[in-house]
């Protein structure tokens, strides 16, 4: 089995790569974020036809989150993150795909910081560490995937001095990240490349990508009960390499 996440970056302008890359992949299970279309403008019949059933929480222009499943209709179980009634922004869905139970994430990037934004991500943080200990409680095998716009450590960004005052980088969220692995979640990829420089994402500007200046924003955390069922994990790294890519790559894990 392959759960595989995919910042899209706009999925209705970005369609084709989304869709060339599920043909050439077929993963299982597929955490989308940043939409960019209201709940209405989700382009339901394109994935279905490609063979894939889907829940979504839209938004118009901003944000959005979407769980796709090949062969299995995804059950959804939760539509926004608990912990804030006033939060209209859609950035958590949760399914039960398969016999795991997936949270679709598209944590806020938070700059600049400090400023209301970064206050907003540490607020949106706290929320979901007490959330994915509810989850873990459960004792079921939970997956919580997505774009955490967070850079964990060093050897996630290509020159760290220069993200320090960034609110991807930043102590305050780095520590929250930290917190977070640490209450029982098993960070996947690094699991299994402990040492290894891995790249996520590669801004559009300066020629990031051409010059390899990423960062890791993708992570895929998994609970005890599914984290030693992990067999490998990677980036399809070469996606971003595509014409009209999103300026993230989908990132992948097998069971």
């Amino acid at each position: 089995m392959r759960i595989a996440t995919f910042n899209v970056n706009g999925v209705n302008g970005r369609l084709p790569v989304l869709l060339r890359w599920l043909a050439e992949t077929e993963p299982d299970v597929v955490c989308l974020q940043e939409l960019k279309a209201p709940q209405g403008g989700f382009p339901e019949a394109a994935i279905k036809a490609a063979g894939y059933a889907a829940v979504w929480h839209g938004q118009r222009s901003w944000n959005g989150v979407a769980i796709l499943a090949r062969g299995a209709e995804p059950i959804e179980t939760r539509r926004g993150l608990p912990g804030d009634d006033d939060d209209i922004q859609s950035r958590y869905i949760e399914a039960a795909v398969k016999g795991i139970l997936i949270g679709c994430l598209y944590l806020p990037n938070g700059n600049p910081a400090p400023g209301a934004k970064f206050d907003y991500k540490l607020r949106w943080f706290q929320r979901l560490v007490r959330h994915a200990d509810a989850l873990l409680a459960h004792g079921v095998p939970v997956a919580l995937v997505g774009d955490f716009n967070v850079i964990p450590t060093e050897l996630d960004v290509y020159k760290p001095e220069r993200w320090l005052g960034d609110a991807l980088f930043r102590p305050e969220v780095r520590d929250a990240f930290t917190r977070l692995v640490n209450r029982g979640w098993t960070d996947a990829v690094r699991e299994l490349h402990p040492d290894e420089r891995i790249y996520t994402f590669w801004d559009y500007l300066r020629n990031a990508w051409g010059r390899n200046a990423g960062l890791r924003l993708d992570h895929l955390l998994l609970s005890p009960k599914l984290a030693g069922r992990l067999k490998s994990a990677g980036v399809d790294a070469h996606v971003r390499g595509w014409e009209k890519a999103s300026d993230h790559a989908p990132v992948w894990i097998e069971f």
